[in-house]
């Protein structure tokens, strides 16, 4: 059984990614377990595998006594005192107490309970080696697409999932493809596989700046903020602390190398480079570009900011489906409400047709007057343009009953 037990050992350690330790542990779990009827029944027993040799012991705790032992627990002084010559009543001894057939008995153990051991094992070696990487990007190897439209992916040393939800939609993979995804948690607490990844968090972004933006990773420049809808379109706000090196520039690269890298491994995703400014309206003006901004009104009171654009210039503001206002908005962390230079004295006019959008949008749709009025504020203000809306434009309205609307916008066709 020794050497056999050694073969096992080895085999498991180096086609497991596994210790040699975690192994030795894992089968002395898994033998304690499908053995404790088959040995001594002492309340304290473990199961000692000797890594050089192999050999396998049962090791039982037992209280010396000086009489005739009370239960399983106990061993007179008389035949503690054999291995233990200066043992004392009262005292505790390792005993060993291994059966004569445990050779057979530890193989059926092993074969019956070693793999939820093993699996025990896997989960906290990932756990060790992957821990440090949560919020990172991981590199592996589609292994197989599951029914739901789960993606499994070999990382090598173990594997992963790549959720429908972290999914881009466009993205379509097959099994061998290469795939980069940002490491959100480890769940060790599942039977599947214990990384879950996401190609979807804003945070990717802020990892591919990282990594091809040399600037960035030695602390010259830094990111001060993120917002994305996945698959389409970024902001990325940036700053310098070096007055000599333009942040956005260093972004872009040598005739844009850079940033295409980053937007070829996004699938094209247009990826906005934003100048960050502690002034507020100055902020907000970069972040609304390639729209010309003629002036921004701050309401601390309402954490929102009125900005006037010209006529010509406010369709390029809010971009298509108010995607560019939309994303300006989660980057600076204000609502935004646009209105053009003509409109600018009849400010208050604007908050009555925002009032008046969200009361037609809220009887079309039967849905609240309080989601109508957050659709209004992120730019829907038809049936027609949620009808046109991508979902995860939807999805990033906060606060709003996005499965009410869903099935609102069904019900009238």
């Amino acid at each position: 059984m020794s050497n056999e037990l050694l073969t096992v050992i080895e085999y498991l350690s180096q086609s497991r990614s596994i210790s040699r330790e975690s192994i030795v542990k894992a089968l002395e779990n898994a033998i304690l377990s499908a053995s404790r009827k088959s040995i001594h029944p002492a309340s304290d027993l473990r199961i000692k595998i000797d890594p050089p040799t192999g050999k396998i012991q049962a090791i039982a705790v037992l209280e010396v006594v000086d009489g005739i032992p009370e239960n399983s627990d106990q061993i007179t002084i008389a035949k503690a005192q054999e291995v233990y010559p200066d043992v004392k009543p009262g005292e505790k001894i390792e005993w060993e107490v291994t059966p004569s057939n445990f050779g057979r008995i530890a193989a059926q153990a092993a074969r019956q309970n070693l793999s939820q051991q093993l699996r025990r094992a896997e989960k906290d070696n990932v756990l060790e080696e992957f821990s440090s990487r949560v919020g990172q990007i991981i590199y592996g190897t589609v292994n197989k697409i599951e029914n739901n439209g789960n993606i499994i992916i070999d990382f090598e040393k173990t594997e992963g999932v790549l959720p429908v939800r972290e999914q881009i939609k466009e993205e379509k993979y097959t099994n061998g493809d290469r795939i980069n995804a940002l490491l959100l948690r480890i769940d060790t607490n599942t039977s599947g596989p214990a990384l879950v990844v996401s190609r979807t968090a804003p945070e990717l972004v802020v990892r591919l700046f990282e990594r091809e933006v040399s600037e960035i990773h030695d602390g010259v420049v830094s990111v001060k903020g993120i917002a994305r809808e996945a698959g389409k379109r970024s902001k990325i706000a940036v700053a310098s602390t070096d007055p000599k090196v333009d942040p956005v520039g260093a972004c872009i690269g040598l005739r844009g190398t850079r940033v295409k890298r980053i937007t070829d491994e996004l699938g094209s995703e247009r990826v906005d480079i934003v100048p960050y400014e502690e002034d507020l309206a100055a902020y907000v003006t970069n972040a609304l570009r390639p729209a010309q901004v003629q002036s921004v009104k701050v309401d601390e009171e309402n954490h929102s900011l009125m900005v006037i654009v010209n006529e010509d210039q406010s369709k390029v503001a809010f971009g298509r489906k108010a995607q560019n206002v939309r994303l300006a908005g989660k980057l600076v962390g204000w609502t935004i409400k646009l209105c053009d230079e003509t409109s600018k004295e009849r400010a208050p006019s604007i908050e009555k047709q925002m009032k008046i959008a969200a009361g037609k949008l809220s009887d079309a749709l039967g849905i609240t007057q309080s989601d109508a009025a957050k659709l209004v504020a992120n730019g829907f203000v038809t049936v027609d343009g949620l009808k046109a809306a991508e979902d995860a434009a939807l999805e990033s309205v906060e606060g709003i009953d996005l499965a009410a609307l869903r099935a609102a916008l069904e019900n009238i066709g």
